[in-house]
């Protein structure tokens, strides 16, 4: 692997994964990375510019950033690109109507959204909510419509929280296609629409960036596809097996965040 002076130069622009990365969650909240708050300091006092990228669909927005300011980062509401928010703003575009299969604490972003007589279904880390009769619900509205539109906010396997590994929204994902026959639209990552939105928010080009996340195919190998360089840490949902994956091979693998930081601090602006 290349030294890290020649794998960092002319980043000018950073994405970070907030799960895994900045604070692992859990049923209660949420309990900091160590030394994540700093570093997320750290990188706001440089010259890089910052945008925080995040598939998290159990929370609105505006609870997320909260939780995180109560942990002690640095954000603000407006510097975050998050699915739930994004997939709205495709509903109103494309006149969808969905039924929703989402966690209650997303709901309140679909209040201005009109989900009578549905013409596609949401789908999203719903949690509990994954019963069998919500399944077969989403089942029954798609295989109802004479063009089915899934879209699924993320399509990850799973992540981490406190307690341990949790089945992410990607399983359900691909049930919902292999009994319906279609392929799900995914907005979050590895969407590249969803990197390229939070490359734009900064004003960055892909060469110029780089992602920070714990995902080895959400997090860097979506980033990659797009052009852009990834590093992964080794907390969240890091497996040791990540290191050694068959298709997706990180620019970099660092212990955590603030390894991550001192590193982009130190060669970015050589």
């Amino acid at each position: 692997m290349a030294a890290w002076a020649e794998r960092l130069t002319g980043v000018r622009g950073v994405l970070l994964d907030i799960s895994g990365v900045l604070c692992d969650s859990s049923a209660s909240g949420a309990t900091v990375i160590a030394g994540s708050v700093e570093a997320v300091a750290r990188l706001k006092r440089s010259p890089l510019k910052v945008r925080f990228c995040t598939n998290e669909s159990q929370k609105s927005l505006r609870e997320l950033v909260g939780v995180l300011q109560q942990l002690g980062f640095d954000i603000s509401e407006e510097e975050v690109t998050a699915p739930a928010p994004a997939t709205c703003q495709i509903l109103k575009e494309r006149g969808l109507r969905p039924h929703l299969l989402i966690h209650e604490g997303v709901r309140s972003e679909f209040d201005d959204i009109d989900m009578s007589n549905p013409n596609c279904v949401v789908i999203a880390d719903a949690g509990e909510a994954f019963s069998y009769q919500n399944m077969n619900r989403a089942f029954q509205v798609l295989m109802e419509l004479e063009n089915p539109v899934l879209i699924s906010l993320g399509k990850g396997r799973y992540y981490k929280e406190t307690s341990g590994l949790m089945l992410d929204v990607g399983g359900y994902m691909k049930a919902l296609e292999y009994a319906c026959g279609i392929k799900a639209e995914v907005v979050g990552k590895p969407s590249p629409e969803f990197f390229k939105s939070a490359l734009q928010a900064i004003g960055v080009e892909a060469h110029q960036a780089i992602m920070i996340g714990d995902d080895i195919v959400g997090d860097v190998g979506g980033a990659q596809q797009c052009g852009m360089r990834a590093l992964q840490v080794r907390t969240g949902k890091f497996r040791p097996g990540d290191e050694h994956h068959p298709e997706v091979q990180a620019d970099g693998y660092v212990d955590n965040l603030a390894e991550a930081v001192d590193l982009l601090l130190k060669y970015t602006d050589k």
